[in-house]
């Protein structure tokens, strides 16, 4: 379930649609698992750039009738998490702003680990900001290019980046897209049946609009699309490992999605099988916490041969608890958001199936939820390893001290939560149902694959080492 985690962004782009602000529309809010504290729209229409944009849901922010009225036949659409910079409207995204090459929208999901570094060189040279996020500096960067053109000042900006992510640029001529050298955050290539070219963060949001998906975008690969067709090129200066982040897999992405043209819901199902071989328990029913750990738990039942059903209910009238500013109001989301089926659970030893255990509040709730509804037994299962170290490519867990499995033994851990027993998939475990190499696992003890600073005080992350695959 990973309430604990606060997610990236997502981003969707059409170029040749005549309904292209409809279809950004849609596509994003099929992204919208993706971030939900933004969302907006940049249309292009006749040279001129116009963004609609807010803080809330794209269905609160939006609405399909007045995307439908906007003319044009290019447009990006944006989902938003702030993993850096405040959450304010001055972040919301697509950002929108004039260069001396011409109007310019953009969208990011994920985080530049040399944000600070560029954001202070930018200053010093004359650049002033709108708002306080990294995504901004893309576009300041092209603008204080010596590049002739747009499309060599992009390359160039991108060649200043350190991170992991994925960008849009919309410009008069062209939608671009850009994925960051490793392949951290990801994008996804597609088209439609009347030849639009289309870009986003998931297939999922091919399907809603009734497109393809025709590949990913390769790391360090920098897509343009205009009237002319799509052409592509590489913006990294040598070849680097692969290194697409496995939480796509173990939670971020819709089970509906292909990630790495592999399917997630598959992908969530191995996770399960695995971790039943792994960690077998005694039990009478299997129950996964809703949404994006029941395919772990079913894959759990289907090697242990103990029955899954469906023991936790959720209420999908309420948000994703990470977004509760803080413990308290996670916690009543928490209990707002779930509730056990007694018939299911009462009297029975039951296996827990989580994706993730981040903070451990959440688990700790989830397993006295099952007992006051008369669980004899709670044995949780971890369908991931120990998140031992802090993201700093996109995911909001940037505080070492908040990770439960940095900072506590197995057995208090299980006490913490109140299990019975609690086990987790490990290391190999989840390479192994990833189908090998080329993910970056770097939150679990894994190695970064892009370096990053010493956090404060100077003590170095626990794998702050070398990154093999």
């Amino acid at each position: 379930m990973a309430q604990e985690l606060h997610e990236e962004c997502g981003v969707f782009g059409v170029w040749g649609d005549e309904q292209a602000a409809l279809k950004s529309y849609w596509g994003t809010f099929s992204l919208q698992h993706r971030g939900q504290e933004s969302a907006g729209v940049a249309v292009l229409q006749e040279g001129q750039i116009t963004v609609d944009k807010g803080m809330g849901l794209v269905a609160e922010v939006l609405n399909p009738e007045g995307q439908a009225r906007r003319p044009g036949q290019a447009a990006i659409g944006h989902v938003r998490y702030s993993t850096t910079g405040e959450s304010s409207e001055y972040n919301a995204q697509p950002l929108v702003m004039r260069t001396r090459f011409g109007p310019l929208a953009l969208g990011h999901n994920g985080n530049l680990v040399n944000a600070d570094e560029l954001r202070q060189a930018l200053a010093a040279d004359g650049a002033i900001f709108q708002g306080t996020s990294d995504s901004e500096l893309l576009a300041h960067l092209i603008a204080h290019s010596g590049q002739t053109t747009l499309d060599g000042a992009l390359v160039e900006a991108l060649r200043r980046l350190k991170g992991g992510y994925a960008f849009l640029v919309l410009t008069a001529e062209a939608l671009y897209g850009a994925r960051d050298p490793h392949g951290i955050r990801p994008l996804v290539l597609g088209r439609n049946a009347a030849g639009a070219w289309l870009l986003a963060s998931e297939t999922c949001a091919f399907d809603t609009v009734h497109a393809e998906w025709v590949r990913d975008v390769e790391p360090g690969e920098l897509i343009r699309i205009d009237d002319a067709g799509m052409t592509w090129r590489s913006f990294g200066d040598q070849p680097r490992a692969r290194a697409l982040c496995a939480f796509e897999v173990v939670y971020f992405a819709r089970p509906d999605s292909r990630v790495d043209g592999q399917s997630t819901h598959l992908g969530r199902r191995r996770l399960g099988q695995i971790l039943a071989e792994e960690a077998p328990v005694a039990a009478d029913v299997v129950v996964g916490v809703p949404d994006s750990s029941l395919p772990a738990a079913m894959g759990y039942a289907d090697v242990s041969r103990i029955p899954f059903d469906f023991g936790l209910v959720k209420n999908r009238y309420i948000a994703r608890t990470f977004i509760a500013p803080n413990p308290a109001e996670r916690q009543s989301s928490v209990q707002l958001k779930l509730s056990a089926v007694q018939e299911v659970v009462n009297g029975k030893r039951i296996v827990l199936v989580d994706d993730s255990l981040v903070r451990g509040t959440t688990s700790r709730h989830i397993v006295q939820l099952l007992r006051r509804a008369g669980a004899r037994e709670v044995h949780m299962r971890i369908a991931s390893p120990p998140y031992t170290d802090p993201c700093h490519y996109g995911i909001d867990t940037s505080r070492a001290g908040e990770l439960a499995a940095r900072n506590m033994s197995l057995d208090q851990l299980r006490d913490m939560v109140g299990a019975d027993s609690l086990a987790y998939l490990s290391v190999a475990g989840l390479t192994r149902a990833l189908g090998g190499g080329g993910w970056c696992q770097a939150c679990f003890g894994a190695g970064y694959p892009v370096p990053v600073r010493l956090e404060e005080g100077g003590r170095p992350h626990q794998s702050e080492k070398t990154f093999n695959l």
